[in-house]
């Protein structure tokens, strides 16, 4: 059925994020001067272009927000100021000469303690990871954020070996939800998410096998985008295997596409990476005109994915959100693709990817593990070859099926998560119908094993003043659709300056 509005053409596109409704209501945004940590890297960028700001007063403001908020949030496990303000001042000097190098230069940014960094250790949240290094290789999105010039001011918590949709661990402890202390920011990139929404630097860099960028996304109230997979390479191979993407999170769409721009493309250590796109992902995260940007899109909406228990704030307001595109002139109907229950076969790909992962561990180490990390490891180990292969037969089939609707539909709209942050340190809510992550994330593990790009912005707010996500998923290789639709959205219901 096509989604119709009671409202009229653009005269309320200002509204803020959820509408009027209490169960939407959106916190007032932060009053006050600001400060060069609640810049966008955009902003950041323009301020150096015409001086300003230099990059030097940036990393400073963004360290400053670290020592004040790290120690509730618990969003880094490694910060290197001294390396991150000589990283500025060399920034600051080729500003200063009109030379500055690539996208990204002199903005401070964070990379999630799975991807490799030369000098640091990269612990994958683990206490049976080696500390002693070397550390001398960068991974392929660290590599390219150094090429273009990012200040790196440390590394992201995540939990043990990023196995859930949620951050804790026995190595990091709890990190927490800057919105609201007692609760998660998602997982399993949620120090990334937390570091981001609270102004520890606009940039983080996030790994999706099941929903771990857009969880906290949505969670924490910023954007973020799994792409499609091999888009921006992986190095080392993740034991996950073609179910783990790499992808940018930040607070505004425009930083979004700028980031992904710099991260994709190919790297020789990837076997599987695509070629380096033929033209810019970052002009897609731009415009200002949302309805060219989305007038004429066949747009799907499905509000439960075939039946997913949502909590009734979260689908107002999604429902609310998805209203907004039909008023922008996109063409939206009500339609679920029929996609089938894949929990099990997720399980059989993701646990056995943890068995992998861990196969060479000893049985002292083995006792150091996140319990739940060891019970999935011991399911993982019963399974067969044929059951991975009965499980990837189904993914294949998925796949295609979504190739299908997609010849219908240029977009898919569902809620990002059925549910806004629950309490901190648990795997799952108390009323979740199971006691694994994935039995509340059933809006985002099936587009990891179709490998489909998807994205979670910002949308409203619960009663209690807890951010909501939207997802919106296309085709393979339609990682610019996605930022467009991402970006008309954010120009009818800004989001940025709504902050904990």
């Amino acid at each position: 059925m096509t989604i119709r509005s009671d409202r009229a053409g653009t005269e309320d596109m200002g509204t803020p994020l959820g509408g009027t409704e209490a169960s939407h209501a959106v916190p007032p945004a932060r009053t006050g001067e600001s400060t060069p940590a609640d810049l966008s890297a955009e902003q950041l960028l323009h301020a150096y272009s015409t001086g300003e700001l230099s990059p030097v007063e940036a990393v400073d403001s963004v360290l400053e927000r670290i020592d004040r908020d790290n120690p509730a949030l618990n969003a880094f496990c490694l910060v290197r100021p001294e390396e991150a303000r000589e990283a500025a001042h060399a920034s600051a000097r080729r500003w200063r000469r009109g030379e500055p190098v690539g996208k990204l230069d002199g903005v401070p940014a964070s990379v999630k303690d799975i991807h490799l960094t030369k000098g640091w250790p990269t612990l994958k949240g683990s206490v049976t990871s080696s500390q002693e290094g070397p550390w001398e290789e960068d991974s392929p999105v660290v590599a390219r954020m150094r090429e273009h010039g990012a200040v790196f001011v440390g590394k992201t918590t995540t939990p043990e070996l990023a196995w859930k949709g949620v951050t804790d661990g026995p190595l990091t402890g709890i990190t927490r939800n800057p919105w609201d202390l007692s609760t998660t920011p998602g997982g399993s990139s949620g120090g990334s998410a937390a570091a981001v929404a609270a102004g520890m630097g606009p940039l983080s860099t996030g790994t999706d096998g099941g929903g771990s960028i857009r969880i906290p996304a949505s969670f924490a109230g910023i954007c973020g985008i799994k792409p499609t997979w091999g888009l921006v390479p992986h190095y080392p191979a993740s034991p996950f295997g073609s179910l783990a993407h790499t992808g940018p999170m930040t607070r505004t769409v425009g930083d979004m596409a700028l980031l992904l721009d710099v991260i994709s493309g190919f790297d020789s250590r990837d076997w599987m990476a695509m070629p380096t796109p033929g033209h810019g992902l970052a002009e897609a995260g731009h415009g200002d005109d949302p309805r060219q940007m989305v007038r004429g899109m066949r747009i799907a909406y499905s509000p439960t994915l075939g039946g997913l228990s949502v909590d009734p704030e979260v689908a107002r307001s999604v429902a609310e959100a998805v209203r907004v595109f039909e008023d922008l002139g996109a063409r939206v109907e009500e339609a679920d693709p029929g996609l089938p229950e894949s929990m099990e076969e997720f399980h059989v790909l993701w646990y056995s990817g943890a068995a992998k992962a861990t196969e060479k561990l000893t049985e002292r180490e083995r006792e150091l593990q996140d319990p739940g990390l060891r019970e999935i490891i011991e399911e993982g180990l019963t399974y067969s070859a044929q059951d991975y292969l009965t499980a990837m037969a189904l993914r294949m089939a998925m796949g295609a099926r979504m190739g299908r609707f997609h010849e219908t539909y240029d977009l898919l709209l569902t809620p990002a998560t059925p549910m806004v942050a629950f309490e901190a340190g648990l795997e799952s809510p108390p009323e979740s119908a199971g006691k694994r992550w994935t039995s509340w994330a059933g809006f985002s593990y099936p587009f990891n094993m179709t490998q489909q790009p998807a994205a979670s912005v910002p949308c409203g707010f619960s009663g209690s003043g807890l951010p909501i996500g939207l997802q919106l998923v296309g085709p393979r290789h339609s990682d610019a659709r996605v930022l467009r639709a991402c970006r008309a959205f954010e120009l009818a219901r800004p989001w940025a300056d709504h902050r904990p």
